[in-house]
């Protein structure tokens, strides 16, 4: 019997428009966006330009202070653009994909028989070292380190999240050879959290197995290291998604850098909500026919359609032309939130309305789900103290206190009340029932960026 933790805080939310599980079609091949802006604190080198060739694994730009990070290409094709930004900030590589991938070859091998600097190298070279992120910041992990050990999720508690028992079905071989693979990297344990004992990724060897039972975010790899290992200062654990990990087993089963993902397209304007195999990186005008792209009516007045890459909670607004950012696994659709309901403050009967604190009557049918949509339903206003925050993160934190602190740019007390242990997607659900309609996740995102440039 594996290892069991149980979580009572957390939130469920009912979001209608979960992808059924079954296979949608492809894609036909077109523009594959690589987006420097996917990996925090990354200064890019670029390393090829408008015109140039490149197969699926050909380094595209690399990290300018850690030149051996390489980010390569996930396609064969040609570079139709580059996109720069303000003070010529690199902003996207365009490649127009082949209608046949040619892949770069790297060497085959068996983890369990080389070294950790071979296997360390494999995956510098290959491209596949971004995949490894470290904690705490939830940046790219440095290879010089050496983890105290190393988490991997195996499944997704975020609304419409995609079910892994379905995508990652038929990679246990590759995913085995992932997990021999890293565990090289670290002198501890590779802990692996599941949502029941039944996961298709249950019976790996060479893991430690906990079992999360629980309400969002108990998927979240953040919470489940604040209850197996918490984070002390001086630290350094790595944790990678087990979608990863199927790219490096055939990294090292085929020589091939094959990123390609089984995502879940949801959400209550996808039209066909499914699953689909694609690369990181397509664009959402690939996918138009799988949503409602004329968007809907509420409150008499037309909403357009947001384009999310990424669940709900933490993913990116891409629009019609944005393209699927490079650590996710799901494409999300509603409605935008840029219209008004007149008194709706004050209306009492709201059926179509989810509520958190029992402001509707939504608690008398726990099992309907909601069209919800991007409206704040209200304005910003005092950051006061509710307990709701605490409600629903269930981590040995106080997260009111944190994010007041790093508001306060105390570092000290930032160090004391948890900025180690956390970013952004673990605070998630408490910007959405924050009363106050506070950036949670952005000032996160600000106390991380200030803790790097303090502790450089």
């Amino acid at each position: 019997m594996l290892n069991q933790v149980r979580l009572h805080k957390g939130l469920n939310i009912p979001m209608a428009g979960a992808a059924a599980l079954k296979m949608g079609q492809e894609p036909a091949p077109g523009v594959i966006v690589m987006k420097p802006t996917d990996f925090r604190c990354l200064v890019p080198k670029l390393m090829v330009k408008e015109g140039d060739k490149v197969q699926a694994g050909s380094v595209v730009f690399i990290d300018k202070f850690h030149q051996d990070v390489c980010f390569t290409s996930p396609c064969s094709g040609t570079v139709e653009a580059i996109v720069r930004g303000e003070k010529r900030k690199l902003l996207e590589i365009r490649i127009k994909q082949d209608a046949v991938t040619e892949y770069l070859q790297f060497a085959k091998g068996t983890p369990s028989k080389l070294s950790k600097e071979e296997i360390v190298k494999a995956l510098l070279s290959s491209g596949l070292w971004p995949a490894i992120i470290q904690r705490p910041y939830g940046i790219i992990a440095n290879p010089a380190d050496t983890p105290k050990a190393i988490f991997v999720s195996a499944f997704d508690s975020a609304p419409l999240a995609p079910d892994y028992n379905f995508t990652l079905a038929s990679d246990i071989q590759d995913i085995q050879t992932g997990v021999d693979a890293i565990r090289k990297l670290t002198g501890g344990e590779v802990y692996l959290g599941v949502a029941s004992e039944s996961s298709v990724l249950a019976k790996l060897n060479g893991v430690k197995a906990y079992v999360f039972n629980g309400p969002h975010p108990a998927g979240n790899v953040g919470v489940q290291i604040n209850h197996i290992s918490p984070i002390g200062k001086g630290e350094v654990v790595w944790t990678i998604n087990p979608n990863f990990l199927a790219a490096i087993g055939r990294l090292f089963n085929k020589g091939v850098y094959d990123v390609a993902r089984t995502i879940a397209v949801a959400g209550p304007q996808a039209s066909n909500p499914c699953y689909v195999k694609v690369l990181p990186g397509v664009c959402v005008e690939a996918l138009s026919s799988m949503f409602v792209n004329d968007g809907g009516q509420v409150c008499g007045q037309h909403v357009d359609t947001r384009y999310i890459s990424g669940n709900v909670l933490t993913g990116k607004n891409v629009g019609f032309l944005g393209s699927l950012g490079f650590y996710d696994f799901q494409f999300t659709a509603i409605l935008e939130g840029d219209y008004y309901e007149a008194f709706g403050w004050c209306k009492p009967f709201r059926p179509g309305k989810f509520s958190v604190q029992r402001s509707y009557f939504s608690w008398l049918t726990p099992g309907k789900k909601y069209n919800m949509d991007a409206n704040l339903n209200g304005g910003k206003r005092a950051f006061v103290v509710t307990g709701l925050y605490e409600k629903v993160v269930p981590m040995d934190i106080y997260p009111v206190y944190l994010l007041k602190a790093i508001l306060a740019n105390d570092i000290d007390k930032m160090e004391q009340l948890g900025i180690y242990e956390v970013i952004e997607e673990d605070l998630a659900l408490c910007e959405y029932v924050c009363p106050s309609k506070i950036d949670v996740q952005n000032i996160v995102s600000n106390g991380i960026a200030t803790m790097i440039k303090e502790m450089a």
